[in-house]
């Protein structure tokens, strides 16, 4: 019907103020507050995230629904790792899973303390680019196979 830019997403957050510490201060993002309960959150790229605070009727989202994060190189993505479980208790980071090869990435997810999930990835090229240059690589007739995701198991932290 059109053509346009993807330009935002959202997420939620129980308080604006913790938040956008752990936005800038651990994930070095650019933060702006652009409403009473809301602040647009960036890294890079023309897209952005738009944070809504919403207290207690916060919805944990789970490690699928997550935010990518592209580090120069895999000594970044251990250098991360260590600065998570460092800074786990001053940035009240719920969760830090292991560092592990998968989907032709070097990675680990990170549950923030409003229960968006992070993963801290390096991946060599351009990952934005590459998806849709490599092309479809399987037929939505294929099985995806989704009852053995690992990941699925992975559970918000209380």
């Amino acid at each position: 019907l059109f053509r346009s830019v993807l330009s935002h997403g959202t997420m939620e957050c129980y308080d604006l103020g913790e938040s956008r510490r752990f936005y800038e201060e651990f994930l070095g993002m650019e933060c702006v507050q652009h409403g009473r309960r809301s602040m647009a959150v960036r890294c890079g790229m023309k897209f952005h995230i738009v944070c809504v605070q919403i207290g207690q009727n916060l919805k944990p989202a789970g490690v699928y629904n997550h935010w990518g994060v592209d580090v120069e190189s895999r000594e970044e993505v251990d250098r991360c790792h260590q600065k998570a479980l460092e800074l786990k208790d001053k940035y009240k980071i719920r969760q830090v899973q292991p560092v592990v090869d998968q989907h032709g990435v070097y990675s680990f997810y990170i549950e923030d303390l409003d229960h968006n999930w992070w993963e801290i990835q390096h991946y060599d090229g351009f990952q934005h680019d590459d998806m849709f240059e490599f092309g479809d690589r399987f037929s939505m007739d294929d099985d995806a196979g989704s009852a053995n995701l690992k990941e699925l198991s992975i559970q918000n932290a209380k």
